[in-house]
């Protein structure tokens, strides 16, 4: 069997995105075959421009940090339409704006998240953990030991991101776009 197939029938049976590290010490502790990292990502990056250039309805994508078979995008509706599901539940803003609280300043408490937001954060929180989005990532020495809060790896892939260095930067976002009211109303007020 060609190690190249035999790195695809893993990805497409995985459920979760599949980091090279993982192929390689599978190699290693089940085969005892040691394969280094950068000849695993050749034969992945090949599979890519392989199902990238023909004409199916799946690719190898890198999300979360490792791989994974995914429909491509001229397919989801199709497909959504097919297995009668909605579109993909859409966060609410309360729950995006937690989110990046979690995402930017983790590992954070909730009492950290209640007192950036104003209000109380337990349902929030809670939705988050349930749809997988955040974690527990241990407990704060401070009184009463809080836990800490931080994101998961389905929130990378939920986002279609490998990193938490691939979110944008907060100076990234202009003055103007995190100004409340009109410009016009800025500019009197001044």
């Amino acid at each position: 069997m060609e190690l190249k197939s035999q790195i695809e029938a893993i990805i497409f049976n995985a459920e979760e995105p599949v980091l090279l590290t993982d192929i390689s010490a599978f190699f290693a502790n089940q085969y005892g075959i040691e394969y280094h990292i950068d000849e695993l990502q050749a034969l992945v990056d090949e599979s890519i421009a392989f199902y990238e250039t023909h004409a199916l309805p799946f690719a190898i994508i890198q999300s979360g940090g490792g791989y994974l078979f995914k429909s491509k995008p001229d397919y989801h509706s199709l497909i959504s339409d097919y297995l009668q599901r909605d579109e993909v539940k859409k966060l609410t803003k309360v729950a995006l704006e937690t989110l990046a609280i979690v995402a930017y300043k983790q590992p954070v408490t909730k009492t950290d998240i209640e007192m950036i937001r104003g209000v109380n954060s337990d349902y929030t929180v809670q939705r988050l953990m349930e749809r997988d989005l955040i974690e527990i990532k241990g407990r704060s020495e401070e009184v009463g030991k809080p836990l800490f809060y931080g994101t998961t790896n389905f929130f990378l892939d939920y986002f279609g991101i490998n990193s938490l260095d691939e979110l944008p930067k907060l100076k990234e976002f202009t003055d103007t776009e995190n100004q409340i009211g009109e410009q016009q109303e800025i500019i009197q007020e001044e």
